[in-house]
């Protein structure tokens, strides 16, 4: 299996579905910045420390701090991501039902520029989709992650991102479309930049995008084609087992479970063995998905 390339999807664990990947909560942007070094005192640092009205206080100066040098140097990276930082905690001091789009926008607006002036980085690509998402702008959250396939067709958060907002427009055909189409340009790429298309974990989104139709034949045969690929690869081999355990077939299942945990590297193996004895409830709605990428960068 090849050694992947970000650790951003690690965090989505094995009984997520298809329409879950990318979600329209705020909390994936949250944690994924909650997790960046920030150029000054990082306020996560402080959060267990500090009261919460102190907190705020305190995040609410360094955003007016920021903002100031921003107002002499617009293009300042250090002020605008601590300033993107600062502004995610202060979100995350509310509840999820007191987020209002206002306070998506402000998170936005710095998002927007530092991905345009980091193009090579799509971590702020994706994680601007998932604002737009979140205010109702999907055309916004489409382009942006147009913006990464077109040079990037094989980024897997992109992928994952494009594919969940086309679910959620009832549009399944175009997304199986764009896997089918990431699939067919896979060599060439490959060819180009060597391990610039995971062609293994796209197959695997497929499959799961055809068992989130009612398509077990067709996941099925995706889910086959991905084993017979790499057989030493955990990720189809659970996707399988995860769709005949999803369709009451738990003896079928089992042993599917038995040899992905075998293959799996540690820190997946308890998962996929409470994957393999969790009660069956079969959600046709939907497609459980294992992880993408199998261990952090």
């Amino acid at each position: 299996m090849s050694q992947p390339r970000n650790r951003w999807i690690v965090q989505i664990v094995l009984v997520l579905a298809v329409l879950a990947f990318v979600g329209v909560s705020v909390i994936p942007i949250i944690g994924a910045f909650n997790n960046t070094p920030s150029s000054t005192q990082n306020p996560a640092s402080t959060r267990g420390t500090l009261p919460s009205s102190d907190l705020k206080s305190k995040l609410e100066d360094e955003v007016r701090g920021y903002e100031l040098v921003l107002q002499r140097e617009p293009e300042n990276q250090t002020a605008l991501k601590g300033l993107l930082q600062a502004r995610l905690q202060l979100l995350s001091q509310k509840e999820k039902s007191e987020v209002k789009p206002a306070d998506i926008q402000v998170v936005i607006e710095p998002l927007e520029k530092l991905a345009k002036l980091n193009p090579e980085k799509s971590e702020y690509s994706v994680l601007l989709a998932q604002a737009k998402q979140q205010i109702g702008d999907r055309e916004g959250a489409a382009q942006a992650y147009r913006s990464i396939l077109s040079t990037k067709p094989g980024d897997l958060k992109a992928l994952q991102g494009m594919v969940a907002l086309l679910i959620s427009q009832q549009r399944p055909e175009a997304a199986i479309g764009l896997l089918q189409e990431t699939l067919s340009k896979a060599a060439q790429a490959n060819t180009i930049q060597p391990g610039s298309v995971d062609t293994v974990a796209v197959q695997v989104l497929l499959g799961s995008v055809h068992a989130s139709q009612k398509r077990y034949a067709q996941a099925s045969s995706v889910y086959d084609q991905a084993i017979k690929k790499d057989p030493k690869d955990f990720r189809p081999v659970v996707a399988k087992a995860m769709l005949l355990k999803q369709q009451g077939k738990d003896a079928d299942a089992k042993p599917l479970f038995d040899s992905a945990a075998a293959l799996a590297p540690a820190q997946y193996k308890d998962e996929i063995k409470k994957a393999a004895t969790a009660s069956s409830k079969p959600n046709p709605a939907v497609a459980p998905t294992p992880p993408l990428e199998s261990t952090p960068k």
